[in-house]
Parts: structure tokens; sequence; C-alpha cells
């Protein structure tokens, strides 16, 4: 079975005052006794592989997410890459990615990853403005970020993403307008846009609270996704997600034709769509290592112990063997999947899918039933909203495809609500 793997790696240099990832600043000196953890979670789990001649995963994507992937040596992801290929069957074009942060890139570091097998960098850009990237106490600015991907272009990388910020306090839509205009300039072949959330917990949140930090304009929010919408569309980016856009391929002229994600054999993603994500987004599985990560396959989701020392603790020092794959002694959370509990899963998760969304023919070949023998009462509630349509995309030999509207990517919230269990 076609399998993803997500590595977390949680250190960064300094901990954005937005950020409520699972991420700790100050504590690279704990890295290599990461990267040894990390390694021996892999080769736990790779372990437990062999007690299930019925299922071998087959691993076609790997993302490394943080806090910032990017502050380790090009030596220690070979490391842990070197890990997974003895522990794993990888296919030969294996999507392998990497968050960065523009500020801690080089030609000579880029080219060393690109050495490793890493083959698609996913940069956290965030803004074009001066102001605004001081707001979000990033450790860059532009002209870094224009230098990081030139330099990537130059080691090789043909399959680059820029993550983009939205709905920032005081921030105006000429500001969003300048950011979307820089950051295509500079031809990425995927850009995901992302509007602020004030979380709870985070200085942001409090700030907010107190009344120390302006609170967003939804209105100006929404205005600004309509935007990128329009402009990322006539720039020649595909909208195939809800905050996610990317080119048809190298010549800009056809769509991906990949069974390894979607039953069919013809399919409406963009080549350059991010294969990893879409695993999520279409509820099949991955393996997860590293603190605080989150895994689902095999019936399970889990996920792993959140501190730094306490991952490592686990896994040096635990004597465990008796665990159900995919669990590892660093596993603190897991829960045995229902059938009803991976339906709502995959409802919430394919309807981020704004060119596919859920097409009955997929729906019942994953579940054995009919998907309006489940959501009859749902779906049509959604379509009298607005929030849903009925489409019958020339690629596909079935009239049950649904999928949000324009009003329903704004709303998606009020859909996926009719799915939660």
């Amino acid at each position: 079975m076609n399998t993803s793997i997500y590595l977390h790696i949680p250190f960064c240099k300094h901990r954005c005052a937005y950020c409520d990832f699972n991420t700790y600043a100050g504590q690279e000196d704990s890295i290599p006794a990461y990267v040894d953890a990390i390694i021996k979670e892999i080769e736990f789990v790779g372990r437990q592989i062999t007690n299930l001649p019925n299922y071998q995963p087959i691993i076609h994507t790997i993302f490394f997410g943080g806090g910032t992937p990017s502050l380790l040596t090009a030596p220690q992801f070979d490391s842990i890459l070197r890990a997974l290929r003895s522990a794993f069957a990888l296919t030969a074009d294996a999507e392998i990615s990497i968050e960065a942060n523009p500020g801690t890139l080089s030609y000579e570091k880029l080219s060393a990853l690109r050495e490793t097998g890493i083959n698609r960098i996913s940069l956290g850009v965030q803004s074009a403005n001066t102001e605004e990237l001081r707001m979000l106490e990033r450790i860059h600015d532009f002209f870094t970020v224009i230098q990081s991907v030139a330099d990537a272009r130059k080691a090789g990388f043909d399959n680059l993403n820029l993550d983009l910020i939205y709905g920032l306090p005081e921030q105006t839509l000429a500001s969003w307008k300048t950011t979307l205009s820089h950051t295509v300039d500079l031809h990425p072949e995927h850009i995901s846009a992302y509007a602020l959330t004030l979380e709870h917990g985070t200085p942001f949140g409090r700030w907010s609270v107190k009344g120390l930090l302006p609170i967003p304009d939804p209105d100006l929010a929404a205005e600004m996704y309509e935007y990128a919408e329009e402009f990322l569309e006539a720039n020649r980016y595909v909208h195939y997600e809800i905050s996610n856009w990317a080119k048809k391929n190298k010549d800009e002229g056809g769509i991906m034709k990949d069974e390894k994600i979607h039953p069919s054999s013809f399919i409406p993603y963009p080549f350059f769509a991010c294969r990893h994500n879409l695993q999520y987004w279409r509820s099949l599985p991955y393996l997860a290592f590293g603190a605080g990560a989150h895994g689902y396959t095999n019936g399970y989701r889990y996920s792993n112990a959140l501190r730094v020392k306490t991952y490592i603790d686990r896994l040096t020092n635990s004597q465990s063997t008796n665990l159900p794959f995919p669990l590892s002694p660093a596993t603190v959370n897991h829960h045995k999947q229902t059938l009803q509990d991976d339906i709502s899963d995959y409802m919430i998760n394919n309807l981020r899918l704004t060119q596919v969304g859920i097409f009955g023919s997929d729906f019942r070949s994953r579940f054995g039933i009919g998907l309006l023998d489940v959501y009859k009462k749902e779906i049509e509630e959604l379509i009298r909203l607005g929030l849903l349509e009925s489409k019958t995309p020339e690629v596909f030999e079935t009239s049950e495809v649904y999928r949000l509207t324009k009003r329903g990517r704004l709303l998606g919230n009020q859909a996926f609500l009719r799915f939660v269990e």
C-alpha cells in the first residue's frame, strides 16, 4: 500500500509569537541526540513490519516538518534517509520535502541537501513586507527569500513551495497584493496561503485578548483570499486545495496522472501538487516519527510525546517490544479507528480538495456503501445553502461528484461540521 512518512523536527532559532506548533527555541544542542532517537524509532517501526506479512507499505512521499528542519545538517538528513531506506521500501520517484526558513540556507547547504535525495523545499516566506515580517518575528527579509530561491535553483531544486500568511493585524489589501506579486515573480512551482489564526496560548493570542494586538478583520481577510484566487489563476496556478495552488507541469500543459494517489487513472491535480499533503487530504495512510508527530495507518491514529527530552528518553531507555504496528515507545496517545471515524475523516479531508472534492465511486470502493446512503440529508442541505455543488468533470465517469463552491471555500468549517461525529 502506498504510504507516506512525516518526520517532525521541533527546533527553531526563535519561536514566532503566532506559532502554536510543537516547536522549541534554544535547544539546538539536543539535535544530535534527537536525530539518533528518530533513527531508533524508524528502526523499531521497521522491525514491526516483519510481523505483518500481508501489509507492506510502499513509501512514496517523505516530509520533514517543524519547527525549522533546515537547522539539521546535510549529514544528519542523510543518516535519517538511510535509516528510512533500510527500514522501508521507497519508490524510485519518492517526493522528499523539507520545510525551511530562508534565514537558515546557503547555496552550499542546499547543494548538500540535494545530494541526500531531498527534492522539494517549502520556504516559510509569509510576507514580502518588512514591517509584517518584523511583526511576525521572522528572522529573514524578502531579499533573503530571493537569494534562497536563486540558490535552490542553482543547487538543482525544480520543485519549490513558498508559504504565505494573510489576514495579519493592520495588513492592507495593497500590501497583500504586493506580497503575491513578488512571490509569483520568483516562479515557484507551488504556493500555499493561510489565514492567520490567533491561537489560544500563543503570545499573539494573549496580546489580542488584552487589546495589545489588533484583531484581523475577517471581511478583509476574505477579500484577500478571493484576490489570491483570481490573481494566482491569472498567473497559471491551479487552485487544487483550499489553501494551495500549483503549476500544472514544467511546460504548463497538462495534469497529473498518478494512480498512486488516486484510484482514477486520470485526475485533475496539477503536476506540482504536493503529493505528501494529498495523502492527508485523501485520508490515506502515513507514518509519523519525532516529538509530537501524528500518524494514521493500520487503523490507528496516534501521536508521540511532545517534549524533546521525553521523546529522546523514551527511545533511548525503553525496552518495549510488544506494540502493535505502527506504535513505538514514543507513542503516548493512540485510537483504533471505527468505520464511522474513517468515513467522517474522509469527508472532512477530501472536501478540502477544490478541484476533486468527494466522488461517489471512490467513496463506495473505500467503504462499501453509497455516499448518498450515508449523507444524503447533509449534502442536500449544503447544496441548498450554496456551500456545495454537484459537478461532473469530464475526467470522471460518475455523476456523484461534490465539491465546495467558492462561497463554501470561505465558509468551509460550516460544511465540515456536518460530518463531524
